[in-house]
């Protein structure tokens, strides 16, 4: 007798969620299979009715975060604000305390790598010469602060509005951190020649 649809997403679920929370504590060389399983209310039998492996859920969960992904930027139009398109699509998943897990303290560098690739981050920036032999370390440099600007705000919580995030961004891009580090310096000591 198979088992109905919705028990069977219903505890591959349980899996996902409870692999997700333990991966965004610890590596996943410490994560066993028994401990998934105990956390879930499952056995490890059920276990491997869903997964050969912790691996083989890994790639599970990774490949629906960019199947989500995936959908979101094909059922958009992207604007002239790429990033803003390219951060909804990420907001959009179906869960964030998934990618906070593969973007976390012990996730993979290999996810971080794929979703370089898998978002058209290239687009964001403009007048770059194709030729420069210095194109793609500016284009890494770009696509890397924004990847790790996107962790620290997922790990924060989402802090700030997903436009004051964008607006953040923006100003750095534009203008480099000296603004801010001014603005800290004029706070913090007293600029009156006067004072001693």
């Amino acid at each position: 007798m198979n088992k109905q649809p919705e028990i069977t997403d219903k505890t591959r679920q349980t899996f996902i969620h409870v692999f997700c929370d333990l991966y965004s504590q610890k590596p996943i060389e410490k994560i066993s299979i028994q401990e998934i399983a105990k956390k879930s209310g499952y056995n490890r039998s059920t276990f491997y009715q869903y997964f050969t492996d912790i691996y083989e859920l890994l790639d599970y969960v990774e490949e629906r975060v960019f199947k989500s992904i995936n959908e979101e930027m094909a059922s958009r139009e992207f604007s002239t604000h790429t990033f803003q398109d390219a951060l909804q699509c990420l907001e959009n998943t179906e869960e964030i305390s998934v990618l906070k897990a593969l973007l976390g303290d012990y996730g993979s560098a290999h996810f971080v790598e794929r979703l370089k690739r898998e978002i058209p981050f290239e687009r964001l920036i403009v007048n770059l010469p194709t030729n420069d032999a210095l194109t793609p370390y500016l284009i890494e440099f770009y696509i890397s602060t924004l990847i790790s600007m996107f962790r620290l705000w997922i790990r924060n919580d989402k802090d700030l509005s997903s436009e004051e995030l964008v607006k953040l961004i923006d100003s750095l891009f534009a203008n480099g951190i000296t603004p801010f580090h001014i603005f800290g310096k004029v706070n913090s000591r007293p600029t009156d020649s006067n004072e001693k």
